[in-house]
C-alpha cells in the first residue's frame, strides 16, 4: 500500500499484515515526499468507523453469495453455518482490514497529486497547546 500523494512511498514498515506485531508500524512520514501519515493527535480513532463498514460490506457479500449458492433454510442449520464461517473469515482476514482501514481513512484527507514536488504537504490548518506532531 502506497502513500496517497505521491502513491510511491510505503505506507508500511512491514508489507506482510499477518505479522502482528509489526501489523500497524508505519513511518512518521512518507519517505518519497514528506507527507505526514498522522495529520493530528488521534487521527486514527476514524479508521475504526472504517473498519466497521469494511466488515459489514464483506458481511452482507458473503450472506449474498451462501444465499444464491447454498439457500437458506429453516430446516437445517444453514444459517447458522453461514454466522461461524463469516465469523472465523472476519477474523482471519482482521489484519489485512485494519491496514486497508487506514488507508482509505487517509485518502479521505489526502489526494494524490501529480506535482508532489513542488506542492505542499497536506496538513491540517490548527495549532493548539495538546496538538504535538514529531518534526520531520
Amino acid at each position: 500500500m502506497k502513500c496517497p500523494r505521491c502513491r510511491r512511498g510505503p505506507m508500511f514498515i512491514n508489507n506482510n499484515p499477518w505479522k502482528l506485531k509489526q501489523v500497524l508500524k508505519m513511518p512518521d512520514t512518507c519517505p518519497e515526499c514528506g507527507q505526514p501519515y498522522e495529520l493530528e493527535v488521534g487521527f486514527w480513532y476514524g479508521t475504526g468507523y472504517v473498519s466497521y463498514v469494511l466488515t459489514i460490506l464483506i458481511s452482507v457479500i458473503s450472506f449474498l453469495a451462501w444465499w444464491l449458492f447454498l439457500g437458506f433454510s429453516t430446516e437445517d442449520n444453514r444459517f447458522f453455518w453461514w454466522l461461524g464461517i463469516n465469523a472465523v473469515f472476519l477474523i482471519a482476514i482482521q489484519p489485512w482490514i485494519m491496514r486497508l482501514s487506514r488507508v482509505v481513512y487517509l485518502y479521505f484527507f489526502v489526494h494524490y497529486d501529480p506535482d508532489y514536488k513542488k506542492n505542499r504537504i497536506k496538513t491540517f490548518d490548527y495549532e493548539s497547546e495538546d496538538y504535538y506532531r514529531k518534526k520531520p
